[in-house]
């Protein structure tokens, strides 16, 4: 039997299971709120009857304001405890709910993150679930007072005269049914609006981001085009749909409120004909004054349970996405870091681009991974790195399958390092430190001096204290790289793999950094993916990929002479290697 999904509610039980004594406490003194609100009603009428049967007394009408003042102070007290209650288990619901999804997208395949725009993640995470702390925060207190000082009052008026109870609601079916005119197409119009925000959002994260290229290409006004364009639909979105809705609108908020409209004819007929007194009759009319506005502030609140609606779906379709099959626990050990990939295939979506892959690599050896463009390399790495699962087949670590250890053990074991390392916006000290955050001081500088780090580091203005900006944007492609390499050294993981990490480094730093990537792996598995095989001439074992499958495998010379592509491949790096040494000696220049 599948499993059925959860709803809105079941969500937010969820996300509020520690903080419902809160929520709690917040609906009593909202409770205790109306109740207080109401009171100086009733004196209102206590004291317009005594005014009309003659009682002249100051201190009789002084010791009544001096109560209802009570009243009122209290509710606004207790309004205040209710408010201040929801709030703060507001705060804590929004920073669980970001906790959970933060930590479901570190569970997540890399595939899944590729896959969904960084704009979409990132208005989701940040402002779409922000703008639900106001609805959560005052839905429970506000709407229960809102829905119960009406309900209190009609029932105030029904035990003075029930026939005028029913007038004050006269008005209320016409009312109600323009509000429902409102909700005309709303699930379109809303989705609609839903769909406009995101693409807004992508869009302008897009611009921001390629605004380098952007420029260099001279593309700044078309691309500014389509920002302005998705603005353009992102307000007239809401435009359109609030001036459908205007009409009902305008005329659902001027009926609701015109309880006079039958209190006044009907209670004069009756006060006329002596079955109402002229006290109840003056203290019904204050009462019916109040009696609609908060069920309109009731309703104020349908667009809110949309919103929210909306918006914990959204985050529901994270928290819901199949994680890597990772256990929590395992009691399982790894006789040794021996890799092996049995019949490994992969799929992206649904079109297979690994084909019963079969390697092995053992301790302490360097392997290489070599093949043309989209061969499936990068591909095979990231699944060693469990940044994916595999389709089928299995990875084994000594004997023991990655899926039957916890990720955290699993990655503990590996140190990857790509050719896009990604910096976070911090200080130099705490991107090396990630590593391994237990790391002193002195740990991290003498890493960093044997990744070739140090001294560029100690040229820059505050050392080691440098921020390097969005994704490491302050430093050079190189400097990155090295500062990758450091943190990789800090793991300290008995396997690594490089994919690529001297990809974008220019030639001044390419020594450096090679360099750096000898003393990381040394005594270590390495396992790289190289494009400059010169590079990888003395690796223990070289694999060929080509379209998603093993071509061949063996050492340098053995390639050579039994794979044609390698081969092929070979001939053309050192036809490259040669004409770049030719060109940098200034010979053969006509």
């Amino acid at each position: 039997m599948s499993k059925s999904k959860k709803t809105t509610i079941d969500w937010l039980k969820e996300f509020a299971s520690q903080h419902k004594w809160m929520y709690v406490g917040s609906v009593v003194c909202a409770l205790v709120g109306v109740f207080c609100s109401i009171m100086p009603y009733i004196y209102i009428g206590n004291m317009t009857r005594q005014l009309l049967e003659g009682n002249r007394e100051l201190m009789f009408y002084m010791h009544q304001c001096i109560e209802m003042a009570i009243f009122w102070a209290m509710r606004v007290l207790f309004h205040g405890i209710s408010t201040t209650l929801s709030h703060k288990a507001t705060f804590h619901v929004l920073g669980t709910i970001r906790k959970q999804v933060c930590e479901k997208l570190s569970r997540l395949p890399l595939g899944y993150i590729l896959d969904t725009p960084s704009g979409s993640l990132k208005n989701t995470l940040v402002e779409r679930i922000d703008s639900i702390e106001t609805t959560l925060a005052h839905i429970l207190p506000e709407f229960t007072s809102n829905l119960l000082i009406p309900l209190g009052m009609i029932l105030y008026i029904a035990l003075i005269d029930w026939r005028m109870a029913l007038v004050a609601l006269i008005t209320l079916p016409l009312g109600f049914l323009c509000y429902m005119g409102m909700t005309i197409d709303y699930e379109a119009s809303y989705k609609n609006t839903i769909e406009k925000t995101k693409k807004l959002n992508d869009t302008a994260v897009e611009y921001i981001s390629g605004i380098e290229v952007i420029k260099a290409f001279g593309k700044a006004e078309s691309s500014y085009e389509r920002f302005v364009s998705a603005a353009k639909e992102g307000a007239e979105c809401y435009i359109e749909w609030m001036r459908k809705a205007n009409i009902f609108f305008c005329l659902a908020i001027s009926i609701f409120p015109s309880t006079l409209i039958g209190i006044l004819p009907i209670g004069g007929l009756l006060c006329r004909g002596g079955s109402l007194s002229a006290p109840d009759f003056i203290l019904i009319m204050i009462l019916s004054l109040g009696l609609v506005s908060p069920l309109i502030t009731c309703m104020s609140y349908s667009d809110d349970f949309a919103k929210i609606g909306t918006i914990i779906g959204e985050v529901a379709s994270i928290l819901e996405q199949e994680e890597l099959n990772r256990p929590q626990s395992s009691n399982m050990q790894p006789k040794d870091y021996t890799l092996e990939l049995n019949n490994v295939s992969f799929a992206y979506h649904e079109k297979e681009v690994l084909h019963g892959i079969n390697m092995m690599v053992k301790p302490g050896t360097i392997n290489a991974l070599v093949g043309p463009s989209g061969s499936g390399k990068s591909t095979i790495a990231k699944l060693i790195a469990s940044l994916w699962d595999v389709s089928s087949g299995s990875i084994t670590i000594g004997n023991v399958d990655i899926k039957a250890l916890p990720l955290d053990d699993y990655t503990k074991k590996i140190a990857y390092v790509s050719q896009d390392n990604y910096l976070f916006d911090e200080t130099i000290r705490e991107n090396i430190r990630m590593g391994n955050p237990r790391a002193t001081n002195q740990q991290v500088e003498e890493v960093a001096r044997r990744s070739g780090c140090h001294e560029f580091i100690m040229g820059l203005e505050k050392g080691y204290e440098t921020v390097v900006g969005g994704a490491g944007g302050h430093l050079s492609g190189g400097e990155r790289q090295r500062i990758a390499i450091a943190r990789a050294m800090l793991k300290d993981a008995p396997i690594v793999i490089l994919d690529e990490a001297t990809a974008y480094t220019d030639p001044e730093n390419e020594a450096l950094v090679q360099a750096s990537v000898a003393k990381l792996v040394q005594g270590k598995t390495l396992i790289v993916i190289a494009h400059r095989l010169s590079t990888i001439c003395d690796a223990d074992q070289i694999f060929v990929v080509k379209d998603g499958q093993i071509e061949a495998r063996g050492t340098q010379e053995e390639l050579l002479d039994t794979c044609p592509l390698y081969k092929e491949m070979w001939q053309a790096h050192i036809a490259v290697k040669d004409h770049a040494e030719t060109k940098e000696g200034g010979v053969g220049i006509a």
